[in-house]
């Protein structure tokens, strides 16, 4: 399975460009990370310019390859894995953004296409874990509260990472997609996977 993340200009997939995409072969253990510029029509929000530590003038640097190189490179990429599937902590964003703008640049959806289509969703792999553990799922003010930070928490991991109230170091698709699968192995299996988050214990409510 392949573990994703990515960076971009804002949350539309129509309006925003796709500028990083990082992943994990959980197989293998491969990684990728490869960053476009965005289109000359995408806008830019400024609370991704914030998340990524980013300016505009960086996001559209002409000297970067397209968005369709970029999800070309990844694609290929992707190819020599065994399982495909994805693992993405909100894959209603990555996947369905990686997904749109290969419609629009290839006119295909490759995940359909690679009979691939599937997607495993951390978010909910952790929503089932804290409701086994405590009868409850995690919320606040009526909606779910199981974002990344609290799944790292959960895990046991510090977030250092910038957030939209609170400071930090910017933003990384390869870096966010390695957390990822760092809470995916800690949830599911009750395993450490990574020596970079090594020095946090897994709680013991996790472990196997």
């Amino acid at each position: 399975m392949i573990v994703v993340d990515i960076e971009t200009s804002g949350v539309n997939s129509a309006e925003h460009g796709l500028w990083q995409i990082g992943a994990v072969d959980l197989d293998s253990m491969e990684e990728f990370v490869d960053e476009s510029r965005i289109d000359d029509e995408d806008k830019v929000d400024e609370g991704a310019l914030r998340i990524t530590g980013k300016t505009e003038n960086e996001l559209r640097d002409k000297n970067k390859q397209t968005q369709k190189e970029l999800i070309n490179k990844f694609l290929v990429w992707r190819k020599g894995s065994g399982n495909q599937d994805l693992i993405c902590h909100n894959p209603q964003f990555d996947h369905s953004f990686i997904k749109d703008k290969s419609i629009k640049y290839f006119r295909e959806d490759p995940f359909f296409v690679a009979k691939t289509h599937r997607a495993f969703d951390l978010h909910t792999i952790a929503q089932i874990k804290f409701f086994e553990l405590n009868g409850r799922f995690l919320t606040k003010e009526n909606h779910s509260d199981m974002g990344l930070k609290n799944i790292l928490k959960f895990c046991g991991i510090e977030d250092a990472r910038i957030g939209h109230d609170t400071e930090g170091t910017p933003h990384n698709a390869l870096e966010d997609a390695k957390l990822t699968a760092e809470c995916f192995s800690r949830l599911v299996y009750g395993k450490k996977l990574f020596p970079e988050f090594s020095k946090f214990e897994i709680p013991q409510e996790l472990r196997k």
